[in-house]
């Protein structure tokens, strides 16, 4: 088996060790499945590149939906990130695909630690669009190492922390930032699984060129391996 395989077979074994990234009930609560390609005409390029309209248009989007979140975000080729000059490399092919998944909700949203772990990694990427406050989270599936990500928190969230400490399931690690902390973008969780860190600490790339796709496929399992969000109910 490959590392996904294996993935995927320890979570189908262990469905008592793992639990919810964010609060969410299947029964009763519903997601909304945001696109930010160039398929959505919804939004202009003023408004994402302004923080607050983009926060407002998400607001609206969830209210007349009635989802508790939205979601998305897997492998999906944004134009969006030209509101940032993070993203272009001049001269080269800018960075427009998304290596994570977003679970779109409110400021202050609890984050939980889906698996047994230890903090592998923490900083504040503070550049505008970037990940802001991230913890980054080192797990052993029965001899795998596996990696996740949690980027766009609250900076208390990465206060009191320390390398190498232990991590319960369930555990409350971090709650979702406001705009003016978390790289200036609507309150929002990326989440985001990796099998080797590639010599990173406090930081992963989250977005990668188009042409990288496959390289990066390799590296970075679908996320809902752990969110389980396929079986709930999307808008």
């Amino acid at each position: 088996m490959n590392k996904h395989q294996q993935l995927a077979a320890y979570i189908s074994r262990h469905t008592d060790r793992v639990v919810q990234v964010v609060e969410f009930d299947k029964s009763a609560d519903c997601l909304l499945s945001f696109d930010f390609t160039a398929a959505n005409t919804s939004l202009t390029p003023d408004d994402i590149a302004d923080t607050v309209k983009f926060s407002s248009w998400v607001d609206a989007e969830l209210a007349k939906s009635g989802c508790r979140y939205g979601i998305g975000g897997y492998m999906e080729h944004r134009t969006l990130y030209a509101r940032s000059e993070l993203f272009n490399t001049d001269g080269h092919e800018p960075r427009r695909l998304h290596l994570g998944v977003d679970i779109w909700g409110p400021a202050s949203t609890p984050v939980y630690a889906p698996l047994y772990g230890k903090i592998h990694s923490f900083q504040n990427n503070d550049h505008f669009g970037d990940y802001g406050p991230t913890i980054i989270l080192e797990h052993d599936l029965d001899g795998m190492p596996l990696y996740s990500l949690y980027g766009h928190l609250s900076q208390e969230s990465i206060q009191n922390l320390t390398v190498g400490q232990s991590i319960n399931v369930g555990q409350c690690i971090a709650h979702l930032g406001n705009m003016n902390e978390n790289g200036n973008w609507p309150p929002h969780l990326h989440f985001q699984l990796m099998f080797d860190m590639q010599g990173h600490a406090g930081d992963y790339p989250g977005v990668s060129r188009y042409s990288e796709e496959q390289i990066y496929r390799q590296n970075i399992p679908d996320p809902d391996v752990i969110l389980q969000f396929s079986g709930a109910t999307i808008i």
